[in-house]
């Protein structure tokens, strides 16, 4: 099992998924899974103590009804966390575009429906101007 398997493996405890759950997501036997956790602490269910901090800093979250599903204290954590486990991300495959404005190679996670590839391509489509992405720093 690899280092990236067994730090997803972590993270969907974490969030209180099943050994089969992850197991199908990760293409791992059920076993493999089960096995893992035991020997890291992880077996049983996900406690409360670990979704009442902040992944990022460690921080106690102040959780308010309707937020229990809150893991970050604030918007720069949840930047932070998220560009340091990227790998974590379901990125589909084959999701390479090109975009309709520039024609520029660009990576489509986000929206199957993506056409530009960002919001300035978009605008410049919408009102007819010239592609600019010589002029800013991308």
């Amino acid at each position: 099992m690899t280092t990236i398997e067994k730090e997803k493996i972590r993270y969907y405890r974490s969030e209180g998924l099943g050994y089969k759950a992850i197991a199908s997501r990760l293409a791992v036997s059920v076993d493999a899974v089960k096995g893992f956790c035991r020997r890291n602490g992880l077996d049983g269910a996900a406690t409360d103590a670990v979704n009442n901090i902040c992944r990022q800093c460690g921080v106690p979250l102040d959780k308010k009804p309707g937020a229990e599903k809150k893991r970050f204290c604030s918007g720069v954590c949840r930047g932070a966390w998220w560009s340091a486990h990227a790998y974590l991300y379901n990125h589909q495959e084959g999701s390479t575009r090109a975009c309709a404005f520039c024609g520029r190679d660009f990576d489509s996670f986000q929206s199957k429906g993506r056409v530009y590839c960002g919001h300035t391509c978009y605008i410049n489509a919408r009102y007819r101007k010239e592609c600019d992405h010589d002029k800013r720093a991308i």
